[in-house]
């Protein structure tokens, strides 16, 4: 079965390459690129963890990209979001519900408004960055002060990076980040800004899964090639040739397998 899937992902990638190139062109003509405004102060740049997330993730020793712990899952399969309107315009709040849809439209994912006080995750602009909690984050969870955001500034207003952030919310980690990353990528240390190398670490098996995935260079969920460089250096190389890391168009087809193995697939 697995064999089958990674047939899946190796043809669509192939099948993309064209679409995931003329992106980067894009992306790269364009100023204040929105990968940007990802690599912030927040915890491998734009995750909020909770304290026991926190406190696995830095105890890293094997490692793997989508959460294990099971109630860190939205219940139900569906996410319960709260837009702070007054923080977007119509254009900005279209594409917020765009990224809604796209997600829901290639899995059981539902989003639905806040009704009454139960728990959801506030979308809001104020705060400079792109970044949000990883996974169902209740407020009261652990006493901890920070409740679940889902923050978009203005130049975080791509697709892809909105999906990124959404699939944060969701659950996901970074695809570099998992536990075989150092057979498909080398990691550049000198090239990293002093203080940021934590953001490269590997995590454990016990904390994160790839859900039997092989790895994406296009995921949605990848760094940049550059990211948190000191010098504008690489920090990160591909180990194989003619691929390019760190694309917001929109979820790879890995991305969605892994959504719907992680949401889906199990009995809720």
């Amino acid at each position: 079965m697995i064999s089958i899937i990674i047939a899946q992902i190796l043809i669509t990638s192939s099948l993309a390459a064209p679409l995931l190139e003329e992106s980067f062109v894009k992306m790269k003509e364009e100023s204040g690129s929105s990968l940007d405004f990802e690599l912030g102060e927040y915890f491998e740049g734009d995750m909020l963890l909770m304290s026991r997330q926190k406190k696995a993730v830095l105890a890293a020793e094997k490692n793997r990209n989508g959460l294990i712990d099971g109630v860190k899952r939205w219940p139900e399969r569906t996410v319960v979001y709260q837009i702070e309107e007054d923080d977007f315009d119509e254009e900005q709040v279209k594409i917020i519900e765009a990224a809604m849809e796209d997600i829901a439209n290639k899995s059981c994912i539902k989003f639905r408004p806040k009704e009454k006080d139960e728990h959801a995750v506030l979308i809001k602009g104020s705060a400079d960055g792109c970044f949000s909690n990883v996974g169902y984050s209740s407020a009261s969870e652990e006493n901890d002060e920070v409740k679940q955001v889902l923050n978009l500034s203005k130049g975080c207003f791509r697709h892809g990076t909105v999906v990124h952030e959404m699939l944060h919310t969701l659950g996901f980690y970074h695809m570099q980040s998992t536990y075989n990353r150092d057979e498909f990528v080398k990691i550049i240390w000198e090239n990293i800004k002093a203080g940021k190398e934590y953001n490269f670490a590997k995590y454990t098996n016990d904390t994160v899964t790839d859900f039997g995935v092989a790895y994406d260079y296009n995921s949605v969920m990848h760094y940049p090639e550059k990211a948190f460089s000191k010098n504008g250096n690489k920090t990160i190389i591909p180990l194989q040739d003619d691929v390019k890391i760190g694309q917001r168009v929109g979820m790879s087809e890995s991305d969605i397998i892994k959504l719907n193995k992680m949401y889906c697939e199990s009995e809720r």
